[in-house]
C-alpha cells in the first residue's frame, strides 16, 4: 500500500518569491478539494530569513485572491526531510542543493505539468510581468500536484 501524502514543502532560493507563492496556491487548491495537507515553504539560502515575501510576490498573490504578506522566509533544514512527504524544488539548482543535503524525498515542481521545466526566479526579472508568468506556471503545476496527491501512484 502506498503511504498517503500529507505534507508538502516547496523550496526555492530565498523563500521570498516562488516558494511562498507555491505554498499559497497549493493551500488554496487543497482546501478547494477538501484535502488536509501540511504545506510550507523554505529557501536554500539564509539571507532573507525572517523577511516577508517581496513586494511583487505579495502583489501577484493578492491579484489572485491570496494573502502571503504574513509569510516569513526560513531556511530549509534536514528536519524538513522528516516532516514532509514531498520536498519540491522550484528549479534544478534547488533540487540539486536539497539532494546534496541528503534529502531523498525531493522532486521538481516542473515535473508536475511542465515537462520538467524550471520555474524561473522572478526576483531577477525586470518588473512585475515575470511574476504573473511565474504565478501561472506554479498554478498549473499545483493543479497537477493535487491530482498526483489524490491518486494512489508515485513518481519514478
Amino acid at each position: 500500500m502506498v503511504k498517503p501524502i500529507s505534507a508538502v514543502l516547496f523550496v526555492c532560493l530565498g523563500n521570498i518569491c516562488r516558494s511562498p507563492l507555491a505554498e499559497a496556491i497549493l493551500r488554496q487548491k487543497a482546501q478547494t478539494e477538501g484535502l488536509s495537507l501540511d504545506i510550507d515553504s523554505a529557501g536554500t539560502g539564509s539571507w532573507h530569513v525572517g523577511e516577508p515575501p517581496c513586494d511583487y510576490a505579495i502583489r501577484v498573490a493578492k491579484l489572485h485572491g491570496l494573502d502571503i504578506q504574513h509569510y516569513r522566509a526560513r531556511q530549509v533544514s534536514m528536519k524538513d526531510a522528516e516532516r514532509f512527504d514531498l520536498v519540491i524544488g522550484l528549479d534544478d539548482k534547488n533540487v540539486s542543493d536539497l539532494k546534496a543535503m541528503g534529502m531523498s524525498n525531493v522532486y521538481k515542481l516542473g515535473s508536475f505539468g511542465l515537462n520538467g521545466e524550471d520555474i524561473p526566479d522572478p526576483y531577477f526579472f525586470d518588473g512585475f510581468e515575470g511574476f504573473e508568468t511565474v504565478f501561472s506556471m506554479i498554478d498549473q503545476c499545483c493543479s497537477e500536484l493535487i491530482k498526483f496527491i489524490s491518486a494512489p501512484k508515485r513518481l519514478k
